[in-house]
């Protein structure tokens, strides 16, 4: 029996299907890895292709590993010769042997958000701008967006000219790649749009590339933006043998970028594109996948297609109604040590997934109180800690001495007496002579203004270059030894004897071992290669599969993954779908949302509990929630509403008399005193001159999902509407002010 016998109908199609342009959809736990793989064998042993010419792209180093893993297993020898890698770790290959051409040298450094955020904040500050209106964060996020769509400064200057604010972030973003290639540095965004420059301006180049990858095969396809597609683009049109695999129902990444035009136009593109669909799935049971059809066939933009499964049955998907945040923790707890205690799951076959990071620390505190093992993924990135940036940025400086940013952290760490005004000095010299600021720290006893300092200054650079020096003749591990010797920096660490610091010396330790560990499993190690190997590591690529604990995650991080045991929290409205997606007049911010929803109920494969709670606190205000419109799409018939009202199991929005003993009491007592108007048309709790009035109830003229405006909170979006007997309430989710239940009476809202 052949191994591709293993394979159903339509990934049997898929894998021979290997002239052409083809289009593979494949809904979640489908076998798409399977797929590819066997496809990479396919052409090797049946069609002849020489592994040479394969290139398999994908979007984690997590993936890119056991793809390639997967192909050994199968294929065997010559395996090693298939391209699997990331787009940004492709375009770093390529940039490093060809960038020369566009007037950089091939030692570039690699900026991640921090240094990006550093280099904006000192332009700004150089152009004389207002830093609290021109925020790096914001400034940084623009620039990435013009990147995705590959619009240059130049061009974005021009198109925002009727804007002063963003024309004037234009400049910024002229100045930034002015101020990047002087420190001979690349932001990630720019590891896509140079290498789709380099192909356009030398065909070349191009032309390699092409003859070198017939065969490309690209994983995730939902998620390009549109650089990474013009990218594959110019590699495919010449031979035109391109598979793309994706899943446009998984699509959840518009704010980074991603373009689902891509995969919706495909054969738009990409002419007479064969598409074949994959629908069977693997993972789930028919109960979780029949769910999670339920919710995406609410979509408008989508593809047509329908996972089912052979899988069992499987049980009743679990609807909790938790009086607040801590208690729907506490459930999570509880559920967690009942399996686990029961022998039938380990730690690592739970998780817990929200839709905003703020959510993970009511159920870190109830974790930790019920003694349950735990990891948020996601969160701070191991690369981002100080002292591994501060140790990085000594490797940076060594490596390429021209780059600014990390000259400027570690120029006095430790303590040199060199101080923040010295360095400014410094810095304006560099920007005055146009060169960068470790030439003119070399020529600091030339500068008047820095010759208290040029001693100091001195020994700081010899330093540097006998670094440098050290680095030709001793490996990545010793240089980093001599670095810590010789600056003192574990020495302080220790004296300073506290936890954090006994977990910052923990933190350099696991350094070390990350460095230990490339140089034994990479072929000719080098110092650019272990920065750029750091640099290209993902929040995912941190998950520990062989660890026994239970995951905490964004639902935008778990994409990909599976667990038998999934916890979806916060399944609120205003937070998930958020209030941005609710007010938003543009529909396709709620198929976003819905998507995601789709990607969190099919990340579980036996169990799913999805919770909500009555009331939450936001930005510290108690905010009292209706549950999500997502539950509603989900087929009555396959969930079991333990502690839920019969109406809320049925998918219908409870009203404010549900939600519990406490709050019906507050809201008695609230509309039972007497009131007076406030100025901002709220109802104030203090009695009128010690008289009562009475409150005419008025008819509404809008309805729930009509957008409003209030005197104070501006426009919104109308959520729910309670007939009470002497007023309307009304929940509003406001663009700016967030979620508010007022009286209609006193509210005033004009429906817009």
């Amino acid at each position: 029996m052949s191994r591709y016998d293993t394979l159903n109908d339509m990934q049997q199609m898929a894998v021979f299907h290997t002239e052409g342009p083809l289009l593979i959809l494949a809904g979640a736990g489908s076998g798409k890895t399977r797929v590819l793989t066997h496809r990479a064998a396919y052409l090797i042993e049946e069609k002849g292709v020489s592994p040479w010419n394969i290139m398999a792209i994908t979007f984690t180093n997590k993936a890119a590993s056991e793809m390639r893993e997967r192909i050994n297993n199968i294929v065997g020898f010559g395996a090693d010769q298939i391209w699997v890698s990331t787009f940004h770790s492709t375009c770093v290959r390529i940039l490093r042997r060809h960038i020369e051409f566009l007037g950089y040298d091939n030692r570039f450094t690699i900026y991640d958000a921090d240094d990006q955020k550093s280099l904006i904040k000192d332009i700004v500050k150089r152009m004389n701008l207002d830093s609290k209106f021109y925020k790096e964060r914001a400034v940084a996020g623009k620039i990435s967006s013009y990147k995705d769509e590959l619009i240059s400064p130049e061009r974005a200057i021009e198109i925002t000219k009727g804007d002063l604010r963003e024309n004037t972030v234009a400049k910024i973003y002229l100045e930034y790649q002015v101020q990047l290639k002087k420190n001979n540095a690349l932001d990630f965004d720019d590891l896509i749009v140079k290498t789709v420059e380099l192909f356009k301006k030398f065909p070349d180049v191009l032309d390699y590339y092409q003859e070198r990858f017939k065969y490309i095969m690209v994983d995730e396809y939902q998620d390009t933006n549109t650089a990474q597609f013009q990218l594959i683009r110019l590699l495919a049109s010449k031979y035109r043998n391109l598979c793309v695999v994706g899943d446009d129902d998984q699509s959840i990444y518009k704010f980074r970028g991603a373009n689902i035009t891509n995969i919706l136009s495909f054969e738009k593109y990409f002419e007479n594109a064969r598409v074949i669909k994959l629908e069977q799935n693997y993972r789930s049971t028919k109960n979780i996948l029949a769910a999670a059809n339920g919710v995406i066939a609410n979509n408008q933009g989508r593809k047509d297609k329908t996972l089912w499964s052979d899988n069992e049955e499987g049980t009743q998907i679990d609807l909790y109604q938790a009086e607040d945040a801590y208690d729907e923790a506490n459930m999570v707890a509880k559920e967690i040590r009942k399996k686990v205690n029961a022998g039938n799951y380990k730690y690592s076959d739970f998780a817990c997934l929200y839709r905003t990071n703020a959510q993970s620390r009511t159920l870190e505190e109830k974790l930790l109180l019920a003694n349950v093992p735990y990891k948020i993924i996601g969160g701070q990135n191991f690369y981002q800690r100080k002292e591994i940036k501060d140790i990085l940025c000594y490797l940076k400086t060594v490596n390429n001495s021209t780059d600014d940013i990390a000259v400027a952290r570690i120029i006095n760490v430790p303590k040199r007496g060199i101080g923040a005004t010295s360095i400014g000095k410094a810095q304006a010299y560099a920007v005055d002579h146009n060169i960068n600021l470790y030439n003119a720290l070399e020529l600091a006893y030339m500068n008047p203004e820095l010759s208290r300092a040029s001693a100091k200054i001195k020994k700081f650079t010899d330093f540097i270059e006998e670094l440098r020096e050290y680095s030709q003749e001793h490996s990545i591990k010793e240089l980093v030894d001599k670095i810590i010797e010789d600056t003192g920096y574990v020495t302080e660490l220790v004296l300073e004897n506290t936890d954090e610091s006994k977990a910052r010396i923990e933190n350099i330790e696991e350094l070390i071992s990350k460095v230990v560990e490339y140089e034994s499993t990479t072929e000719n190690p080098d110092l650019a290669g272990f920065l750029e190997d750091v640099a290209l590591v993902a929040d995912i690529d941190s998950l520990d599969e062989d660890s026994d604990y239970v995951v905490l995650m964004t639902i935008h991080s778990a994409k990909g993954l599976e667990f038998p045991n999934v916890f979806l929290c916060g399944m609120e409205e205003g937070l998930f779908p958020g209030i941005s997606a609710i007010c938003a007049e543009d529909q396709s911010e709620i198929e976003e949302e819905r998507r995601l929803c789709y990607v969190a109920i099919t990340r579980a494969k036996e169990n799913l509990v999805i919770s909500y709670a009555k009331r939450r606190m936001v930005h510290g205000e108690t905010r009292y929630n209706i549950i999500s419109r997502f539950i509603k799409e989900i087929p009555t018939h396959l969930i079991n509403s333990k502690n839920v009202t019969d109406r809320v199991a049925a998918g219908q929005i409870p009203k404010k008399e549900e939600f519990g003993n406490a709050s019906r009491a507050s809201q008695n007592a609230f509309r039972n005193k007497p009131f007076k108007k406030s100025s901002y048309g709220e109802p104030s709790t203090k009695p009128a001159f010690g008289k009562s009035f009475t409150i005419t109830k008025q008819p509404v003229d809008y309805v729930v999902g009509d957008r409003v405006k209030h005197i104070k909170f501006g426009e919104g979006t109308v959520l729910n509407i309670e007939d009470g007997p002497k007023d309307y309430q009304v929940t509003v989710a406001f663009d700016k002010a967030g979620q508010k239940i007022m009286m209609a009476s006193f509210a005033k809202l004009k429906k817009l």
